[in-house]
């Protein structure tokens, strides 16, 4: 259940399973006023399928409860707007991740990922945690039997960002990026810094393409994010995907790159 994290994933099944027990309703006729059959509901009360954001909305119309369990979800465990790409993530065959600033997520340590979100100063060290075991739980996806193949293009300026307080994190999350880089379905790409003007300046993206070839996008930004579903804004995404790309170092020279700054800090 990579699409939310574990914990609570579990708990809207058990959730779900109870409230069809309450109602009296089989697997079968709970499936068909959800829109699934009573295999997929099994599969999913099961835990041998992933719960998704379409099941859980199926299960508000089958209970007639309006949207209960959609509003418990973006609750207790992300925002309504991540929801949809939670979905696409969890699915996903292939990844295209560009970010200027940060380490993407799903490569992040757990010391630079607890870092970055602590930058929110109005989160209490309870939602740090709560943040933080969400964000592991989602890197599961590039462990588990059909990964998708995922490319990950940093700025040069993100291995730099360490002060003399952070360079012990930052050495051991270039260490890591190196060792993911080294996975067969994981690349890792560096533009210099001497890339002085590119396509990539003006924000991080990243793209996810589902087993049907359809592509979806999302933009970070300081209120949150958006989910990119329209073709032509995808399409666009998809074309300063490859200029960034262009601009990269590859694969060996970029790891390379990142051993390098390791070292010139020792």
């Amino acid at each position: 259940m990579a699409d939310l994290p574990h914990p609570l994933a579990a708990f809207i099944v058990g959730e779900i399973r109870r409230a069809r027990g309450a109602a009296g309703m089989t697997q079968e006729a709970f499936g068909r006023g959800a829109g699934f059959s009573a295999s997929h509901v099994s599969a999913v009360e099961g835990e041998t399928r992933a719960l998704t954001m379409d099941f859980i909305k199926g299960a508000d119309r089958a209970f007639t409860n309006g949207g209960l369990f959609e509003r418990m979800v973006a609750k207790l465990g992300a925002p309504s707007w991540f929801l949809p790409w939670l979905d696409a993530e969890r699915v996903a065959t292939q990844l295209r991740s560009w970010q200027p600033s940060l380490v993407p997520g799903l490569l992040q340590t757990e010391q630079y990922a607890r870092a970055v979100i602590r930058c929110d100063d109005t989160l209490s060290e309870e939602e740090v945690d709560k943040r933080l075991a969400a964000r592991l739980d989602r890197q599961s996806i590039l462990a588990q039997p059909k990964a998708p193949q995922f490319v990950a293009v940093i700025g040069e300026e993100v291995l730099r960002r360490a002060g003399e307080d952070f360079r012990g994190i930052m050495a051991g999350q270039i260490t890591h990026l190196t060792a993911m880089a080294e996975r067969p379905n994981i690349s890792v790409h560096i533009v210099p810094a001497d890339v002085s003007m590119h396509a990539g300046l003006t924000g991080p993206f990243i793209l996810a393409r589902a087993a049907d070839g359809k592509w979806v996008g999302q933009l970070e930004n300081q209120l949150g994010g958006l989910v990119i579903s329209n073709d032509d804004d995808v399409a666009t995404l998809l074309s300063k995907w490859e200029t960034i790309r262009n601009e990269a170092l590859p694969r060996r020279q970029s790891t390379d790159l990142m051993k390098e700054v390791v070292t010139s800090w020792t």
